[in-house]
C-alpha cells in the first residue's frame, strides 16, 4: 500500500488499531478477490447449478433433485469412479515408495555436482506442463512407430500396445504419472531425511544396529509426517488426474482410463450437461472431503510429530 494511502486512512480519526486493522484489509483485498472471484463463486455456483437443467446455450431451468438421481444410475459414471480409483492407489504408493527410495539414494555422501545433477534431473519433470510431457511419451509408446516398440522389436519381441489394449494402457498412464511426480515426492522425502538428527544414527551404530533396523526404528517412524503430507496431497491431486490419460489415451480403451475429471469435462463441454457436471463435481468434492477426513482420523495411529 502507498504512503499516500496510509496517511489518507490515518487522518480519518480511527484508533490505532482500526488504521491498522483497515491498512490490513486493503492490502489484503487484491488476494480476496482472487480467491473470491475465482474459487469462491465457481462453487457457489457449482451448488446452484446442481439442481438446475443447464445446456449452456440457453438460460438454466430448474430440475430439482434430476441431476442427483441420475447419478445413482449412470454406469459409465462408476466405472470412472473405479478408474480413478484404481490409478489413485497405484500412483499413490508406488509414488512415495519411489520417491523415498531416490530420496535415500540422492541424500547419501557423493561428489557435490553428481548431487547437484542427480536432483535436478529428477524433479525436472515437476517443472514441465504434463500436456507436454504426455505428448512425449505418446510418441514414445506408439505401437508402430513409436522407440520403446523399436527397442523392443531389437531382441526379437512382439510390439506392446502400451496406449490402445488393457492392462497395457493402465500401466502406461501409472509409470507416465510416477516418473512426472517422483520428484516432487523425492524433494518432500529429502527435506524429511536432512530434518532426523544424526545423533540418532550414531547413538543406534553404536548399540550395534544394522542398516535395516536404523530404516525400519529411525528413519521411517521419523518421516510419517513427511508421508502423511505426501500420501493426503497425492491422492487428492490423482484424483483429479486429467491431462496425462487425456492425452496419452483419450480414456481408451473404452472408458478404462477415463477419470472423474474427464467424464466431468465430457459432460460439461462436449454433451453442454452442465447441471449434471456441477452434480458430479459436488459429488467428487464430498468424496475427497470424506477420504482426508478419514485421513487425518486414522494419522493419529501411525504419524509421529516427535
Amino acid at each position: 500500500m502507498s504512503s499516500s494511502g496510509l496517511a489518507a486512512v490515518r487522518h480519518r480519526g480511527l484508533s490505532d488499531r482500526a488504521q491498522e486493522g483497515l491498512a490490513g484489509y486493503l492490502m489484503s483485498l487484491p488476494a480476496l478477490l482472487t480467491l473470491t472471484t475465482f474459487i469462491l463463486v465457481p462453487i457457489v455456483a457449482s451448488l446452484v447449478l446442481v439442481f438446475m437443467d443447464y445446456p449452456l446455450l440457453t438460460p438454466p431451468v430448474w430440475a430439482g433433485l434430476g441431476n442427483l438421481r441420475h447419478l445413482f444410475l449412470d454406469k459409465r459414471l462408476w466405472l470412472c469412479y473405479w478408474n480413478t480409483l484404481y490409478l489413485t492407489t497405484s500412483i499413490m504408493i508406488l509414488n512415495n515408495v519411489v520417491g523415498l527410495l531416490l530420496a535415500m539414494g540422492v541424500n547419501r555422501t557423493m561428489p557435490r555436482l553428481i548431487r547437484y545433477f542427480l536432483r535436478s534431473s529428477l524433479f525436472f519433470p515437476v517443472l514441465t506442463t504434463t500436456s507436454s510431457l504426455a505428448l512425449v511419451w505418446s510418441f514414445l509408446l506408439t505401437k508402430d512407430r513409436g522407440v520403446v516398440n523399436w527397442l523392443i522389436g531389437q531382441v526379437g519381441l512382439a510390439p506392446v500396445p502400451w496406449l490402445s489394449r488393457l492392462p497395457w494402457a493402465r500401466y502406461s498412464v501409472i509409470l507416465f504419472d510416477l516418473w512426472r511426480g517422483c520428484g516432487f515426492s523425492m524433494v518432500l522425502y529429502l527435506a524429511g531425511l536432512q530434518g532426523i538428527p544424526e545423533g540418532l544414527y550414531e547413538a543406534a551404530k553404536i548399540d550395534g544396529a544394522n542398516r535395516w533396523q536404523l530404516t525400519r526404528h529411525i528413519t521411517l517412524p521419523l518421516i510419517t509426517p513427511t508421508l502423511f503430507f505426501c500420501a493426503v496431497m497425492g491422492s487428492i491431486a490423482s484424483f483429479q488426474m486429467f491431462d496425462g490419460p487425456f492425452v496419452m489415451t483419450g480414456g481408451g480403451p473404452g472408458d478404462t482410463t477415463r477419470t472423474i475429471s474427464m467424464y466431468i469435462y465430457e459432460i460439461a463441454f462436449q454433451r453442454f450437461q452442465m447441471g449434471y457436471a456441477s452434480a458430479i463435481a459436488v459429488l467428487l468434492l464430498v468424496f475427497l472431503l470424506i477420504l482426508t477426513v478419514i485421513q487425518f482420523r486414522l494419522a493419529d495411529r501411525w504419524v509421529h510429530y516427535e
